[in-house]
């Protein structure tokens, strides 16, 4: 595939030698000279200009662009960048900083596929290496809920129970289960949660604490649980 990163800046940079190394082609737009000439050094095709202007953007080719991706510091040149794209057929990737903007961007511009926030994927990292091995963070989905797979472990209150069984706190619910050597798929009520299992659960965070102490067994609290 090809893609056109806008700003090669810290976020940009990584990126396209994230997809460089999944054999990708990665022409980069960039406004400053010295960002510019380090992206050249690392090896890519840089073309120097404002890339929320359209003829700037035009001198990568957009009609053979699969992605653009804007993710400069700047909101408003993010949003022109894709608003520009779109009208080309690209699909369109921006980069946000305040969680707040989400849902003004999201309400007015159908021209933007994705939006990402790289300050939140960074804090999900930190949280995984936090809360350790039992309990891994896949997506802050809004500001108060949390994806999480969980593991269960020997000393889990759900530990021999079966998912029938298992009653979660009213703001959580399981999405996915996994055994131990097997993938994640849709939970089978009939299934017997065993150490090493795996369940995928979207929860409020108010209510993460109680999830974990039920599923990894951190706590002497009693479980939720159903009649058995």
């Amino acid at each position: 595939m090809r893609f056109v990163i806008v700003g090669a800046g810290r976020v940009g940079l990584r990126t396209g030698r994230a997809l460089r190394e999944s054999g990708h082609e990665v022409v980069f737009v960039e406004t400053d000279s010295k960002t510019a000439k380090r992206a050249r050094e690392d090896g890519f095709e840089v073309i120097e200009g404002d890339g929320s202007l359209e003829a700037v953007l035009e001198q990568a080719d957009l009609a053979s662009v699969d992605v653009v991706g804007a993710l400069t510091g700047d909101l408003n040149d993010n949003f022109v960048t894709c608003l520009i794209a779109d009208n080309y057929g690209c699909r369109t990737v921006m980069r946000i900083d305040e969680d707040y903007r989400e849902d003004i961007y999201r309400q007015y511009a159908d021209a933007v596929d994705e939006v990402i926030y790289p300050e939140r994927l960074g804090a999900i990292a930190a949280k995984n290496a936090l809360l350790g091995g039992n309990s891994v963070a896949i997506a802050d989905i809004a500001q108060n809920l949390q994806l999480i797979e969980f593991t269960v472990t020997e000393t889990a209150p759900v530990n021999g129970y079966s998912l029938s069984e298992l009653e979660l706190p009213a703001n959580a619910r399981l999405l996915a289960f996994g055994k131990r050597e097997g993938s994640v798929d849709v939970p089978d009520v009939d299934a017997s949660l065993e150490v090493g299992d795996r369940l995928v659960i979207l929860a409020d965070f108010a209510v993460l604490s109680d999830v974990r102490q039920l599923i990894v067994g951190e706590s002497t609290e009693s479980p939720v649980m159903g009649e058995i």
